[in-house]
Parts: structure tokens; sequence; C-alpha cells
């Protein structure tokens, strides 16, 4: 289990760091990350971290995340806290959200990273980009 567990700290963390690169992106909600809201209580509450983490994108389009989400092929759509597969599932909770404001930039998506190599789900993503970027026109 150990080695599971390192295995997805280092490569969600690489993919996340490779997401704060994307010009489509706005931020990137990883809690290893020093920029990332609620860091310091992450940092002194935890050891590590998984492959689970959100992103903010720079729109609201919802045609574009779908057209981006539409081809994905080794990205899965849906929820998980954890597992080998990589899943990927868009979120706004702008409208359901009370304890505090939510008003990001733009769509969230939330991603879970499994255990497929780390090239081929930044390639699944960097096709996911350009679909997304043609549905923006």
């Amino acid at each position: 289990m150990r080695l599971r567990i390192d295995e997805a700290q280092r490569v969600g963390l690489e993919m996340a760091r490779w997401m704060q690169a994307r010009p489509e992106v706005s931020r990137v909600l990883h809690p290893a990350l020093p920029d990332c809201p609620g860091h310091d209580i992450w940092k002194r509450d935890f050891l590590g971290s998984t492959g689970l983490f959100s992103v903010i994108l720079k729109t609201h389009d919802m045609n574009a995340v779908a057209a981006m989400l539409d081809g994905m092929e080794l990205f899965g759509l849906g929820f998980s806290w954890g597992g080998y597969e990589s899943l990927i599932i868009p979120f706004d909770c702008r409208t359901y959200r009370t304890a505090t404001k939510w008003d990001p930039e733009g769509l969230g998506l939330r991603l879970q990273i499994g255990f497929e190599d780390l090239d081929d789900l930044k390639t699944d993503l960097d096709r996911g980009f350009a679909r997304y970027r043609a549905a923006l026109g």
C-alpha cells in the first residue's frame, strides 16, 4: 500500500504542476502546491498527498468543456477518492456552496490521476484541450 500511495502522490503532483503551465487553466487546487489556498493547514496536518486535485479553467463555457471531455480516451468520466484509474469530471458549485462565496474565473475540473503512463495521460489531456480551444472558437 505504501508504494501505491507514494506513486499517487508523485504522479498527482507532477500532473498538477503540468496543469499550472496550461494556458487554458486559471489555477490549480492541489493542497501540496504552495500557492494553493489552505496549503499551510495541509502542511501542518498531513505528510503527503494523492492524485486527487482540481483545476479552474479560464471560462464558464460548458460546451467547450463537453467537447474536451467527450473525446477523452484514458480519462473516464466519474468521481473517485483515489483509485488506480484516471478520472475527470466538471463541477460548478457556485449555486450550492453556502459556507463561503465561490466565484471562480471558470468551470472546475476534478481529476483523479491513476496509474496509467503519465505521458499518455498528458497526451490525452493535450488532445482534450485542443478540442476545448476549438469549441471556444
